[in-house]
């Protein structure tokens, strides 16, 4: 493909809440940007299910209205890459191309029990051992298995109603994740990456393919499974429907789950280099190059990127489920009208007043695991304030990374002197100088904050030449502000009190309590 100013790459960033489509220049700079949000489904207690059609026409929609605004033609793009909210599940009918049930979310808690099951029979060192991951209801593993169980029967025409499972047997029944999907809709490929790949809780990280033991044992049928491809492919995944909705032949070329596309993003290529993204959920990772770090201290390893005809890169990972969504929640409860209060009302107060907020809504991710927490608030007295809880609530954040970081550093043997962050949260000064101060590390914010987006136009736009060499994309990123720790507080002792906090919160949602 062509290089130069005249053409550009796109990205879509599909995630929990909405879906983005961005353009960029050879100077990684943004020239267009469209956003929609999509409907959020709650069908019983700890259930989040999302309309992956509602998906694919947002998607669509937020390519059309970003081109138009910047006056370009889907023939200025010289690849489009795709980034992901990880381990959403969809399952579609391949003649049809619709979906059978509603995507199921990585937020779900529906198969705890069935985790709970693995665990009892043996399964969990097995399965960190393979895929590098913590059994948990979070990964897509036992959603396709509760989909294949539940999903309705399909209605053929002139014949009767035939099995999901039974379908996806003789693979007329697709599994993805929501790249998988994207993908699909846009090329008719049915291909993920390795990065995406690497969250189903099916594919083992060493031997690079799908595990026949787990496939088993979670009757998940081969059939149904995408092909994996490289992140960044130069064979490309395939090309937009000259018929469809852009008129043209758009290279398809890149893809990465969310958190591995910021870390491309960030240009986090060498081992040692880490970054945090701040989203609904926060998503530490460190490359870890081409070994697979194995966690003693309750962290995923994970594939962190793969480029054509070159080896697996792999990452150390942990995921915090709730951080931003705390900041929602805030406005949920009336106590902010807009998540830029925070910041004022976290400053009018000097501490929290010894109160903590625990944010396990949907349990505790890392270094926890515990599927059965629940978020917590402790420590009121008559006194508390609004102000008390905000500024706990954004301490938790900063408390919630420091407990990743020293996991990390623990298993990867170094220790950390930058954190590359990104992400709607790092916007908040307030919230990134305290993030500095927990940690005690230099916190760098870069000038483009999409870096989810950008990490998945670098590698779409690396497969088709746009650029060429991973040097250039270094020069792309600048920094925008850093933040110096400070030692004015006591952070250490605050942080035990921390975990203190966390035990309170832990195994809370009982059988028959929720």
């Amino acid at each position: 493909m062509s290089t130069g100013a005249e053409t550009y790459v796109g990205a879509i960033d599909q995630g929990t809440t909405g879906t983005r489509f961005m353009v960029f220049d050879h100077a990684g700079q943004v020239v267009a940007n469209a956003y929609e949000t999509h409907e959020q489904y709650y069908p019983e207690p700890g259930w989040v299910e999302h309309d992956a059609t509602e998906i694919w026409e947002n998607t669509k929609l937020v390519i059309v209205e970003a081109l138009a605004d910047a006056e370009l033609d889907a023939t200025d793009l010289d690849a489009i890459g795709v980034t992901n909210q990880r381990e959403t599940t969809v399952l579609w009918d391949a003649h049809s191309g619709e979906p059978v049930h509603n995507a199921i979310v990585w937020q779900d808690r529906r198969t705890t029990d069935r985790i709970e099951q693995l665990e009892a029979d043996g399964w969990a060192d097995r399965i960190r051992a393979k895929t590098g991951l913590q059994p948990d209801a979070y990964f897509s593993g036992t959603k396709a298995e509760w989909l294949l169980d539940n999903a309705d029967p399909i209605k053929l025409q002139r014949t009767r109603p035939q099995d999901i499972r039974e379908r996806a047997e003789e693979g007329e029944v697709l599994f993805g994740t929501i790249d998988s999907w994207l993908v699909y809709k846009l090329t008719g490929a049915h291909v993920t990456d390795v990065t995406n790949a690497s969250r189903t809780m099916l594919y083992n990280i060493h031997e690079t393919e799908w595990d026949d033991e787990l496939l088993e044992e979670l009757r998940v049928p081969e059939a149904m499974l995408p092909e994996v491809r490289p992140s960044s492919d130069d064979e490309y995944y395939g090309f937009t429907d000259p018929e469809g909705f852009l008129d043209t032949e758009v290279p398809v070329a890149g893809a990465l789950g969310d958190q591995q596309a910021a870390l491309f993003g960030q240009t986090c290529f060498d081992a040692g280099d880490a970054k945090n993204t701040y989203g609904t959920g926060s998503f530490f990772l460190m490359n870890t190059g081409d070994e697979a770090v194995e966690s003693d201290h309750g962290l995923l390893t994970t594939i962190g990127f793969q480029r054509s005809d070159e080896p697996v890169q792999y990452a150390l990972e942990g995921s915090i489920f709730v951080t931003g969504a705390a900041i929602e929640w805030l406005e949920d409860v009336d106590l902010i009208e807009d998540p830029r209060e925070t910041a004022t009302l976290a400053r009018s107060v000097d501490s929290t007043d010894g109160v903590y907020v625990v944010p396990a809504f949907t349990g505790l991710g890392a270094p926890h695991w515990d599927q059965r927490a629940r978020g917590t608030i402790v420590g009121m007295t008559r006194g508390t304030r609004r102000e008390h809880v905000v500024r706990a609530t954004l301490e938790s954040i900063a408390y919630q990374t420091r407990d990743v970081l020293e996991a990390m550093e623990a298993d990867a043997g170094i220790e950390m002197n930058e954190l590359r962050v990104d992400g709607g949260a790092v916007k908040n000064n307030f919230l990134c100088q305290l993030q500095s101060d927990v940690i005690g590390t230099e916190i760098l914010r870069p000038q483009v904050d999409e870096t989810t987006a950008l990490g998945a136009a670098y590698a779409a736009g690396l497969a088709t030449g746009y650029w060429e060499t991973v040097d250039e994309l270094r020069e792309n990123w600048q920094v925008d502000r850093a933040f110096e720790p400070r030692d004015a507080a006591d952070w250490d002792a605050r942080y035990e009190r921390w975990g203190d906090a966390v035990e309170r919160a832990k195994d809370w949602a009982q059988e028959g309590t929720e």
